[in-house]
C-alpha cells in the first residue's frame, strides 16, 4: 500500500465534504426551481429550504459516521493488537499496556520514516530484521522507546495495517454516504416535496442533541470513573480505602490508599476558604446593590472582579511567597516571631492555603449576590420603608431572605471551586496526608493526590494508579450532595418569597 492514510487525511474529507454540500445546495436549489418553471410560487417551501435539506442530506449521516469511526477504530486496533502479543513478550514487572505503548511508538516512527522517504511502505510492512533497527531509525531521526524484539515488530506492522485498511474503509464509506445523500437530496427536490418541514425537524434534532450535551458528557465522565474505581477496588480492600487512616501510596505494593486524610485536608481547607470569601463577598455585594452610588459601583465592581481573571498559578506563588512567610513571622520560630510563639514550622499550612483560596473566591460570591440582590423587587424595598423600616432593616429582613436562593447558590459555586482546587493547594497546604485539627500544620487534598498518581510513566493497572478514578468518583459524589442541599434550600426559600 504506496499511500499512508493516517488522521490528517481527515481534514481533506472534511473539506470534500463541505465543498459536496455547498455543490449540493445549489444543485436541489435549481431543481426545485426548475420542476416549477422557474415560479417559486408553486413551490410547497422557499427555494433555499431545499437547498439547506440537501446541505443536511450530505453533511449529517457523512460528519456522523466520520466522528463514531474515529471514535471506535482506535479502541478496535489497539484491542485486536494487543490480543497478538504473546505473554512471554512482555517483560517481568511491566504489563501489556506499557507493551502496547512501545508498539504504538514503533509503529508511528515506521510511519514516520516512510512519510519523510527513508523507507518505502514495502520496507516498513516487511522489515523483519530487529537488530540495530532503533540505531537505523533514530539516524533517521525517529526516536522509538522499548526494547524492539520481533514480538513487538510484528505488532507494531499489524497495528500499521490495520489503521491503513480502516482508514481507507472510512474514507470510501464517508465519501459513499456524503454522495448518496446528495443523489437523494436532488430526487427530493420538486415542487410537493415539504423540504421546510425537514430541514425544521433536522434543526430540531440539533438543539436537543446540544441540550442533551452536557447531560451526555456528565454520564460519560462518570461511567468511565465508574468503570476504573471497580477495577480498583477488585486490587484493593474498599473498607481500607473508606476507613483506614493513612495515606502512604507505594508502587511496589502493599500501599495505605484511604481516602479519610485527604478528604479531612480537602474538606478544612475549602471551609476555611468560605469563611473568608462568604463574609467579605456577601458585604461587598450588600454595598454595591445597596449603599454605593453608581460612579463608585461602575469603579469597585470591575476592580473587585478582576480578581476572577487572576490565574491559580498567581494566587499559588502568592501563598508560597507571602502569606505563608507572614504566617510563619507571626506563629512560627519562637522568639522570632511576632507572637513569641512556635506553632507554625514551614510557609505551607491548611491556613495558608485556605487564606488565598478565600481571597481567590470573593469575587465568585461578591458579583453572583450582587447581581442576585438587585433582581429583588424594588417593591419589596418600598413596602419595608413605607412601614417604617430603616434600610439596614430592609436589607436584613426583606431583600437578603427574598435574595437567598441566589445567595446560595453563589455560596455553592464558591465551594465547588475551593473543592475542586490544585495549584493552591500544591504550592500553599504543602502535600502531607493527616487529620489534624491543627490549621497551621501542611495538609493535602483529594485533587493533589490524583494528579500525583496520575504523574509519571506508571502502569494503569495497579492500585496506586487507579485510586485516582476513586478519588475522582468521591470527589463527584460530594460535589453531588451539595447541589442535592443547595437545591432543596432553594426551593424552600422560593415557595416563601415567590
Amino acid at each position: 500500500m504506496g499511500i499512508i492514510l493516517t488522521t490528517s487525511t481527515v481534514v481533506p474529507l472534511v473539506v470534500f465534504i463541505a465543498l459536496l454540500a455547498l455543490g449540493g445546495y445549489i444543485l436541489a436549489r435549481r431543481r426545485a426551481m426548475t420542476s416549477t418553471g422557474g415560479d417559486s410560487r408553486r413551490l410547497h417551501s422557499l427555494p433555499s429550504y431545499y437547498g439547506y435539506n440537501a446541505v443536511m442530506s450530505v453533511t449529517v449521516p457523512a460528519l456522523l459516521a466520520l466522528g463514531i469511526w474515529l471514535l471506535v477504530q482506535p479502541m478496535f486496533v489497539q484491542s485486536s493488537v494487543m490480543e497478538m502479543i504473546p505473554a512471554q513478550a512482555v517483560p517481568e514487572g511491566s504489563s501489556v499496556n506499557l507493551v502496547m505503548r512501545d508498539v504504538r511508538r514503533l509503529a508511528e516512527g515506521l510511519d514516520n520514516a516512510v512519510q519523510a522517504g527513508v523507507m518505502t511502505s514495502a520496507e516498513a510492512t516487511d522489515l523483519t530484521a530487529t537488530d540495530g533497527l532503533r540505531m537505523w531509525l533514530a539516524e533517521q531521526g525517529v526516536a522509538i522507546g522499548g526494547d524492539i524484539n520481533p514480538e513487538i515488530l510484528a505488532a507494531a506492522q499489524a497495528y500499521r495495517e490495520m489503521n491503513l485498511t480502516g482508514h481507507v474503509a472510512r474514507n470510501l464509506v464517508v465519501v459513499l454516504l456524503a454522495l448518496a445523500g446528495v443523489l437523494l437530496a436532488l430526487r427530493e427536490s420538486h415542487a410537493e416535496f415539504r423540504a421546510r418541514n425537514r430541514v425544521e425537524l433536522g434543526i430540531k434534532a440539533l438543539l436537543i442533541l446540544a441540550a442533551s450535551l452536557a447531560i451526555l458528557t456528565t454520564l460519560g465522565i462518570v461511567l468511565s470513573m465508574l468503570f476504573e474505581t471497580i477495577n480498583f477496588f477488585r486490587l484493593h480492600p474498599w473498607t481500607d480505602f473508606f476507613f483506614g487512616s493513612s495515606w502512604a501510596p507505594n508502587f511496589r505494593g502493599d500501599s495505605d490508599l484511604s481516602i479519610l486524610p485527604l478528604l479531612w485536608g480537602t474538606l478544612y481547607i475549602s471551609l476555611i476558604a468560605l469563611l473568608v470569601a462568604v463574609p467579605i463577598g456577601l458585604f461587598a455585594a450588600i454595598y454595591l446593590s445597596e449603599y454605593a452610588g453608581p460612579k463608585v459601583r461602575a469603579t469597585a465592581k470591575p476592580l473587585l472582579e478582576i480578581l476572577a481573571g487572576i490565574p491559580t498559578i498567581v494566587y499559588g506563588l502568592f501563598a508560597l511567597l507571602t502569606v505563608g512567610p507572614f504566617l510563619v513571622q507571626v506563629f512560627g520560630r519562637g522568639e522570632a516571631g511576632f507572637l513569641g510563639v512556635d506553632w507554625m514550622s514551614g510557609a505551607t499550612s491548611v491556613l495558608t492555603a485556605g487564606l488565598v483560596m478565600g481571597i481567590m473566591l470573593i469575587p465568585f460570591v461578591s458579583s453572583l449576590s450582587d447581581d442576585i440582590i438587585n433582581a429583588v423587587p424594588q417593591s419589596l424595598r418600598d413596602g419595608s420603608f413605607g412601614l417604617g423600616a430603616t434600610q439596614s432593616e430592609t436589607i436584613r429582613q426583606v431583600v437578603l431572605p427574598a435574595a437567598l436562593p441566589g445567595i446560595v447558590g453563589a455560596v455553592l459555586l464558591a465551594a465547588s471551586r475551593a473543592i475542586g482546587e490544585t495549584m493552591i493547594v500544591v504550592l500553599g497546604a504543602g502535600a502531607i496526608a493527616r487529620v489534624s485539627a491543627n490549621p497551621l500544620e501542611a495538609m493535602t487534598t483529594i485533587t493533589t493526590r490524583i494528579v500525583s498518581q496520575l504523574t509519571g510513566d506508571s502502569d494503569f493497572a495497579s492500585p496506586e494508579t487507579l485510586v485516582a478514578f476513586a478519588l475522582g468518583l468521591t470527589l463527584f459524589v460530594l460535589t453531588l450532595g451539595l447541589n442535592v442541599l443547595a437545591l432543596y434550600i432553594v426551593r424552600k426559600y422560593r415557595e416563601q418569597y415567590e
